[in-house]
C-alpha cells in the first residue's frame, strides 16, 4: 500500500506542478479528498500509471466536463486476467461499438472500479481521447 501512496502522491505533483501550464487542470490532484485511485481529467488519467497488489480495487472517477471511458487493451492483458472497460463490456470491440452508440461512458462526477486478480501490467485507454494519448497503465504486484 505504501508503494501505491507514493505513485499517486508523485504523479499528483507533477500534474499539479503542470496544471498552471496546460490549462487543463485545476489546482491539486484530482482524486484528493475523494474516493478514487485515479483522476480523468481533459486528456488525460492522473496518475497516468498506478501499482496496486492483486486482489486490489482500483477506482477511478472523472473529474472532468467531459465524457470518458476505461478501457483495456484486450491484446496487452495478463494471461488468464478478466478484461475490464466501463459500461461492463465482455470486450474491446463491444465498448468500442457501445461508445460509438453513445453508450459506455462515465459523465462528470461518475466512477468505475475494478479488481485486479492477476499480476502483470494491464494498459488501458479513454476512447474518445486516445489520439490524445489518454492511456494509463495498472501494474499489479503479488
Amino acid at each position: 500500500m505504501k508503494r501505491r501512496t507514493y505513485l499517486a502522491a508523485l504523479g499528483a505533483s507533477g500534474v499539479t506542478g503542470l496544471s498552471g501550464c496546460t490549462g487543463l487542470l485545476d489546482a491539486g490532484a484530482p482524486c484528493e479528498g475523494e474516493d478514487c485511485d485515479v483522476g480523468m481529467t481533459g486528456n488525460s488519467f492522473v496518475p497516468r500509471d498506478i501499482q496496486v497488489e492483486v486482489g486490489e480495487t482500483v477506482r477511478w472517477r472523472n473529474t472532468s466536463a467531459r465524457a470518458h471511458t476505461v478501457t483495456a487493451y484486450e491484446s496487452s492483458l495478463p494471461d488468464g486476467a478478466t478484461f475490464f472497460a466501463s459500461g461492463g463490456f465482455e470486450s474491446e470491440d463491444a465498448a468500442r461499438d457501445a461508445w460509438g452508440r453513445g453508450r459506455g461512458g462515465l459523465e462528470g462526477g461518475d466512477t468505475f472500479a475494478h479488481t485486479f486478480e492477476v499480476p502483470g501490467s494491464y494498459q488501458y485507454y479513454c476512447i474518445p481521447h486516445e489520439a490524445a494519448e489518454m492511456i494509463g497503465t495498472v501494474e499489479v504486484v503479488e
